[in-house]
């Protein structure tokens, strides 16, 4: 049996892309990036922001939950940690009071605050933001229930 070969005109020659061509995508590439990718990176900041606010929402819930079964809210030196542990001497604890049993974090992986009585309301539950420290602004600020 013989095997036969048809020609094709141009089939020898490959396709594909100069290094100009490649140049000029990736120039277009990168200036895409310069114009959009801070936009995203602000929508990143704020969305950790929400998240944390979102969060001290549901700390907050939990703690009327605590204040109805014990009468009280935790003071300041118990914190949080009321919420997932019994504290000794407290009568009427039903918890814990969060799905999970750790405190969570703060998107920035520090510990949320509690103050009570509060400064800003009656109880304060805040994140300090990514710095860590008071005050700030953008991704910086302090997130709170009082807001």
């Amino acid at each position: 049996m013989k095997t036969r070969y048809i020609y094709h005109p141009g089939a020898a020659q490959q396709g594909g892309f100069t290094l100009v061509e490649l140049l000029v995508v990736l120039a277009i590439l990168g200036l895409l990036m310069g114009l959009v990718g801070p936009q995203v990176l602000n929508r990143l900041g704020g969305a950790k922001t929400d998240t944390a606010a979102l969060q001290i929402k549901d700390l907050e819930q939990s703690l009327e939950l605590y204040k109805l079964d014990v009468g009280r809210y935790p003071t300041t030196e118990q914190g949080l940690l009321v919420l997932v542990q019994k504290p000794p001497g407290v009568i009427g604890w039903n918890g814990p009071y969060l799905k999970k049993s750790t405190l969570p974090l703060d998107p920035w992986n520090n510990e949320y605050q509690y103050r009570y009585p509060g400064e800003q309301s009656e109880i304060d539950i805040f994140s300090l933001g990514q710095d860590g420290s008071p005050g700030g602004e953008g991704e910086d600020s302090d997130v709170g229930n009082w807001q």
